[in-house]
């Protein structure tokens, strides 16, 4: 049996108000968030049991109930927390890699969007 496995939510879309500029709170905008968790393989797998693992249908509301609760002016807290928040809820979450991506940064140019990633052990 292998060790761990990873469990990807991609493209999890939220309305937030996070940003260092006041508009930003005015406004809110929306936010993207990539989870990408490695996993502690347990008896779970050989059992086909959700008891046991993650249930990613949880995983996706504690991601929004992070990104819509309170505001945050970086994104690189606001994965943080997601990461922290993740690991604090699932015990058998070895690592949690967290990809916020800002679409409507306040920026002067043209760009597709603004990203970070960071990367938390549970």
């Amino acid at each position: 049996m292998a060790d761990c496995y990873t469990i990807r939510l991609a493209n999890c879309a939220f309305f937030a108000r996070h940003g260092l500029h006041d508009a930003e709170e005015f406004l809110g905008q929306r936010f993207l968030v990539d989870a990408e968790l490695e996993v502690e393989t347990s008896a779970a797998l050989e059992e086909d049991s959700i008891e046991g693992t993650v249930d990613y249908g949880v995983a996706f509301k504690v991601i929004e109930e992070i990104v819509t609760g309170r505001r945050r002016v970086l994104i690189e807290a606001l994965a943080l927390d997601i990461a922290k928040g993740l690991t604090a809820r699932f015990s058998q979450i070895r690592l949690a890699r967290i990809t916020v991506r800002k679409p409507s940064a306040p920026i002067a140019g043209i760009f597709d969007h603004v990203e970070v990633t960071v990367e938390h052990r549970g």
